[in-house]
């Protein structure tokens, strides 16, 4: 039996389909869950009530479907295929006799229950097109009105979506009322269970770069680059930039005329300083460069280490180091080293006490007297390993040294270090650690004998650590490169993976080769 409804119901729907930017057939289905919902209040809640709406008259037809098996367990949505047979001579099991209800009045509680599962559909529809539309937005700047603030929290209106300013996304100390217009960097957009989540951010070191590219018609364009970008926002930001055609300048482009851009994104961060940094291909160029506004003497790279040591002179010192640090940390988030900036005068004590140090070690290992041992750092020897290992005419050509000398100086220099290498093993042995671990070349013997005593004994084990952990075990290592000693570590997993791929790959083609000639014989 077909139950009528007043044929507004589409209207409503067109209604609400146009004031909330949605499908008018996601708000028809709504409506259909909906009263489902309350038709099986009326009928029974074990019963299978299924509804429809005509998209083109409004009507509403309601059915009941009972379904065929060979174990009845629920009488009103279930029945023998003998029962079933008795309606439908032809019916088979598993398919479904339909049964027509009756139209009936809606009373109070069914219709607040139809409402409230079209509000529900309606919102979960609304949250779905805010993410299908801000998804692809992150990264991008978008403007909004500030709707409230709870806690700190920014809560930001984007025409028919709502989004959020956390209050550690915010400038410090920058005061917002509600109903300013605001601008925030898409940070992420997220669906959660409550909705889709709309996070916006003030702070972030790619807001700055998109305001520049708003800015700067040269950025937006391409014919400028930015490469990096690092914040301490409200107070201070260093920008690099780097343009292939010469005849640009990146900096004055960013400048603006008497500074006008650039003084435009300044107001916009609420006073926050920029440097504009000019990027380099030499790390070294880079680094002095990004250590603006102080001067630098000298850099000294470790690759390995992945520090840099910056020289700058007395008076430069404060300035390069910044208030708080800050110069120095921003420099840093740059360019990608850990810089460890000192003086002229510190530098120079602290070379006069490595000098002492590498002399101290030359005449006890090698007894021999201060002058001999400083002739040989004034050559470039630094290690013991170097004077034992180099070509011996490397030592007999230094002014002053014979070959006689230099044989008995690299002899020497061998015994000390072949009672180093059994000193170190009788270590090894005692704390336990395997040869595997021992002959690592990533790690020094001091760092293997400590991650010994702490119970990292084999290559496994340290392959196992995380980069973060491995800071707890070490001193002076970043989680950089804790993670890239622990990949080096991981290199003969992956090789036994590979092994034991390669293995199973060439016994399947045997078996398939040896299936094949079965075949044919």
């Amino acid at each position: 039996m077909v139950a009528s409804m007043k044929t507004e119901i589409l209207g409503v729907a067109d209604a609400v389909a146009r004031e909330k930017g949605i499908d008018r057939e996601i708000i028809i289905s709504a409506m259909e869950v909906a009263i489902q919902k309350a038709s099986r209040a009326k009928y029974g809640h074990d019963r299978d009530v299924r509804t429809q709406i005509n998209r083109q008259t409004g009507e509403i037809v309601m059915h009941a479907y009972r379904e065929v098996v060979s174990e009845v367990e629920n009488e009103s949505a279930e029945l023998t295929l003998v029962d079933a047979q008795r309606i439908k001579p032809d019916v088979k099991m598993g398919d479904f006799i339909v049964d027509d209800l009756p139209p009936f009045d809606f009373g109070r509680v069914a219709a607040q229950t139809a409402k409230q599962v079209i509000f529900q559909q309606v919102r979960e529809a609304e949250r779905s097109k805010q993410f299908e539309e801000y998804k692809d937005r992150v990264g991008d700047i978008i403007s909004g009105v500030v709707k409230r603030i709870e806690f700190g929290n920014v809560m930001v209106e984007l025409g028919q979506a709502e989004a959020i300013i956390l209050r550690d996304q915010m400038i410090q100390r920058e005061a917002v009322r509600v109903g300013d217009r605001i601008r925030a960097y898409v940070e992420d957009v997220r669906l959660e269970p409550r909705g889709s989540q709309i996070f916006l951010s003030r702070t972030h070191p790619q807001f700055l770069a998109k305001l520049f590219s708003q800015e700067v018609p040269e950025i937006y364009d391409g014919q400028i680059e930015v490469k990096a970008v690092a914040r301490d926002p409200g107070s201070r930001a260093k920008f690099s930039v780097y343009v292939s055609d010469k005849s640009i300048d990146p900096v004055g482009a960013c400048v603006g005329l008497r500074g006008s851009r650039v003084q435009n994104i300044v107001t916009e961060l609420q006073g926050e300083k920029v440097d504009i940094i000019p990027w380099s291909e030499n790390p070294a160029v880079f680094i002095v460069n990004a250590m603006v506004p102080a001067e630098v003497s000298k850099v000294v790279l470790d690759e390995e280490a992945g520090k840099v040591d910056v020289i700058v002179p007395d008076d430069q010192l404060s300035l390069a180091i910044g208030r708080r640090g800050q110069n120095v940390r921003l420099a840093s988030i740059l360019t990608g080293w850990k810089l460890d900036v000192s003086s002229e005068s510190q530098e120079s004590e602290r070379q006069q006490a490595e000098l002492k140090r590498v002399s101290s070690i030359f005449i006890e290992a090698m007894d021999v007297d201060d002058v001999i041992a400083h002739l040989l750092i004034s050559e470039g020897f630094k290690s013991m390993e170097e004077i034992a290992f180099v070509p011996v005419e490397d030592l007999a050509n230094i002014e002053g040294f014979e070959e006689e000398l230099a044989t008995e100086l690299q002899s020497r220099a061998k015994v000390y270090l072949e009672a180093q290498q059994t000193a170190f093993q009788e270590k090894l042995d005692a704390v336990g650690v395997t040869a595997d671990l021992a002959t690592f070349d990533a790690l020094t013997k001091e760092q293997i004998l400590e991650l010994g005593a702490k119970g990292i004994k084999t290559l496994d084990d340290f392959a196992d650590l995380a980069g973060d952990e491995l800071v707890d075990y070490l001193d002076n290592v970043s989680v950089r490169q804790g993670n890239e000693m622990i990949m080096k570590a991981r290199e003969h997993w992956f090789a036994e993976e590979d092994a034991k791929k390669e293995a199973e790959e060439a016994a399947a083609k045997e078996v398939l080769e040896e299936s094949s000639e079965n075949s044919k014989a």
